[in-house]
């Protein structure tokens, strides 16, 4: 489950923006740290790390335990011959973008734009009244890459989770069996666990997902809008 600690949000001009109270969890921070996380993980919690204080003091407290761990690692005598063919091979290799530099992916000019809150230009599409969804494009590391606009008063049905899902509140907010959340708030969903999120009073609600396999609708007069949901994987 992520964490629950307090933080202020600012936005980019420094004003007050909201409380965020969910985080990633020091394992997920940890492999952002080691650039150990798909692509499309490392963007949700850079894009969090863009408004949290808290978690970017977090990343930099891990980033010098492991700077101190791997300085204090004991040498470990290596065969020349060995040596020499590590060295051939890294002449082989292309220098590849760190997975957590978001503007570094194929998608940096989609993900520049959700970052700086630029949404009106992408393709919207409609699957009910009050729910339409903005397709990223195919990234690693997600069967869906998306944005979720919930309109003020709306909900997307009940249903359940195939893999996990992980959202980041950009705007408004949304509540749900398990507590409410507000932007800035970083949310993660395990495989097999049911909601059905409704946009908090005040304002629509637009959220960025990485889901590991497509949602499926719990309740039958809903199920004929799963394969709406279904943007990338079958």
């Amino acid at each position: 489950m992520q964490g629950r600690s307090r933080a202020i949000g600012q936005d980019r001009a420094g004003q007050f923006k909201t409380m965020i109270t969910h985080h990633p969890d020091t394992n997920t921070l940890t492999e952002f740290a080691a650039n150990s996380l798909s692509c499309a993980q490392s963007i949700v919690v850079a894009t969090h790390l863009d408004t949290c204080e808290l978690c970017q003091q977090r990343l930099a407290e891990l980033e010098c335990i492991g700077s101190a761990l791997f300085e204090s690692a004991e040498p470990v005598d290596v065969d020349a011959s060995l040596f020499d063919l590590v060295l051939a091979k890294l002449d082989e290799v292309e220098e590849a973008p760190a997975a957590n530099d978001a503007n570094a992916s194929d998608l940096a000019w989609t993900v520049k734009q959700v970052r700086q809150g630029n949404l009106g230009g992408l393709n919207w599409r409609k699957v009910t009244k009050t729910l339409k969804i903005a397709d990223l494009g195919a990234i690693d590391g997600a069967a869906e890459f998306s944005l979720y606009h919930i309109a003020e008063g709306g909900s997307i049905p009940q249903h359940n989770h195939s893999g996990t899902e992980t959202t980041l509140v950009l705007q408004g907010g949304f509540s749900d069996e398990t507590g409410s959340y507000h932007a800035g708030d970083f949310v993660t969903r395990e495989a097999g666990e049911e909601h059905s999120p409704a946009a908090i009073a005040g304002g629509d609600c637009i959220c960025l997902a990485v889901l590991e396999a497509p949602l499926r609708f719990t309740r039958w007069h809903h199920r004929l809008l799963s394969p709406l949901l279904q943007l990338r994987a079958g």
